[in-house]
C-alpha cells in the first residue's frame, strides 16, 4: 500500500481531474524526497472542488483556513485569496495522523497545462497522473526554497538518466 492510496483510488473512481505535484511527485518521478504531504494541482472548476472536497472530508480530512473551499473556483476569490491572504495552497489535514493534502492554488503551472504532458505513474496498482519533470522544475523555480532547490538537481538527474534508456 503506498501512502495517500485511499484517496488516488476515490479521485480515479470519481473522475477527479488532477495532477500530483511537490515532493510527493518528486518521488513518483524516481527521485529521493522525504514528503508526509500529498500537493495536488487540480481543475479549479466547482464540480470537480466539490468532488475533491466530498472525497477529503469524508474520509476525515479537515480544512485549515475557515473559508469556502470551493470558492476558490472564482478567478477573482482565487486571486484575493493569493495576494491579500498570500495563500499559495489550500490545506485539508488529519488531527490524528501527520497526513496533510494541498491543493494548489498559486503555481506558474496550470492545470490544463500540467496534465497535457503529465506522466502516468502506476503504483500500488493505481495510475497516478504525475507532472512532468520539466512542469515540476518550473513550479520548484517559483518556489525557490532549499529544498526545492535540491529537487530540481534531482530532478535534472531523473531527466538525463531517463533520456539514455
Amino acid at each position: 500500500m503506498i501512502f495517500y492510496e485511499e484517496i488516488f483510488r476515490t479521485f480515479n473512481q470519481r473522475k477527479v481531474k488532477y495532477v500530483v505535484v511537490g515532493g510527493f511527485a518528486v518521488n513518483l518521478l524516481g527521485a529521493l524526497r522525504t514528503t508526509y504531504d500529498l500537493d495536488i494541482l487540480t481543475e479549479l472548476s466547482k464540480r470537480n472542488l466539490k468532488k475533491i472536497f466530498d472525497i477529503l472530508t469524508n474520509q476525515g480530512y479537515k480544512t485549515r483556513v475557515p473559508v469556502d473551499f470551493i470558492s476558490i473556483a472564482d478567478t477573482n476569490t482565487k486571486e484575493e485569496f493569493i495576494k491579500k491572504k498570500n495563500m499559495k495552497a489550500f490545506n485539508f489535514y488529519m488531527d490524528y495522523e501527520m497526513k496533510a493534502v494541498d491543493i494548489i492554488i498559486d503555481t506558474p503551472v496550470s492545470y490544463e497545462e500540467a496534465i497535457k504532458d503529465a506522466v502516468k505513474v502506476k503504483a500500488g496498482g493505481l495510475v497516478i497522473p504525475v507532472i512532468s519533470i520539466d512542469n515540476l522544475i518550473k513550479m520548484k523555480k517559483k518556489s525557490a526554497r532549499t529544498v526545492d532547490k535540491l529537487d530540481i538537481e534531482e530532478l535534472k538527474i531523473v531527466k538525463k538518466l531517463s533520456e539514455k534508456l
